[in-house]
């Protein structure tokens, strides 16, 4: 049966206004060169986009948090060796380097076949087809939500639940998550979450459906925290980084009690100590001291 030349016609111009409407087609990512990709939302479906410069940060550029680099680094290596490992929640103080850490872990390790897949968490529905994707790849990966938290009736968390429990689907072998928070359950905790019998925004046990929120922190089998840093601790790596950022920029600036107390009161400041702080006040430092030590 032949169709209407007209009809024909007219659908062929309603498909030419609309092609310039619709996204490129998706490229496969080449994870023999692509190290790092990111899933982005498109008007229709989702795709991965590879991301450059993903894995600039070293371990070693990571001061004071040597116990939390163990636990995850240990985790990844059982990971890269076809070994069980967990997926991990790393939570804590913001500035701390939770997020610096598993990218420090891409730097090291893509050699060893370690890729990494970013989630934001507006796309946590795309999960099972992000994964889906990667199964049959010779790579291992790490998909890493950053930054993640659920918000009282957010229920997009129970995609990532579905994926730790494997109950609606199961994670391939060679994927693994990693996720960041500043929450430790990566929702609020409120003091009406402890009274189950007290009628909540029309739910009366709203404390069991906390509980069943906050879940989902237990399917992490491995939990780092980044707690913030005592003033001594806060001090020594300013002092690491000063010392690395000196040497790097051919400054000479020894570190002196006086650099140290400036140090602590540019954290008061700031209201805080921690990575993220000490590093800044090392490049404030260290680049005033070169530009008063220039000639001319």
């Amino acid at each position: 049966m032949s169709l209407d030349p007209e009809l024909t016609d007219r659908l062929k111009r309603v498909l030419a206004a609309l092609e310039p409407l619709l996204p490129p087609p998706a490229r496969p990512i080449d994870w023999t060169s692509c190290h790092a990709a990111s899933f982005r939302r498109g008007p229709l479906a989702g795709a991965l986009e590879p991301v450059a410069g993903a894995e600039t940060t070293h371990l070693d550029d990571l001061l004071g948090i040597e116990a939390q680099k163990a636990a995850l680094e240990e985790n990844t290596r059982q990971f890269l060796a076809g070994l069980p490992a967990n997926h991990a929640l790393l939570w804590g103080t913001r500035g701390t380097g939770k997020s610096s850490l598993v990218r420090a872990l891409l730097h090291a390790y893509a050699g060893q076949g370690l890729r990494l897949v970013q989630v934001d968490k507006e796309d946590l529905a795309g999960l099972p087809a992000i994964v889906a994707g990667l199964k049959a790849q010779p790579f291992r990966f790490v998909v890493f939500a950053d930054d993640l938290s659920f918000e009282t009736g957010d229920a997009s968390y129970k995609v990532l639940k579905s994926a730790l429990d494997g109950s609606v689907y199961a994670l391939p072998d060679n994927v693994l998550l990693y996720v960041t928070s500043n929450r430790r359950h990566l929702i609020p905790e409120y003091e009406s979450d402890n009274r189950g019998a007290m009628m909540v925004n029309g739910e009366i046990h709203h404390g069991e459906a906390a509980e069943e929120k906050m879940s989902l922190s237990g399917r992490f089998g491995l939990w780092v925290a980044f707690h913030p840093f005592s003033q001594e601790l806060y001090v020594d790596v300013v002092r690491r980084w000063a010392q690395k950022l000196a040497a790097a920029a051919g400054v000479a600036a020894p570190w002196t009690a006086e650099a140290a107390a400036e140090a602590i009161l540019w954290s008061q400041r700031k209201g805080d100590r921690s990575g993220r702080i000490a590093y800044q006040f090392a490049c404030a430092w260290v680049g005033r001291t070169g530009l008063e030590r220039r000639p001319g």
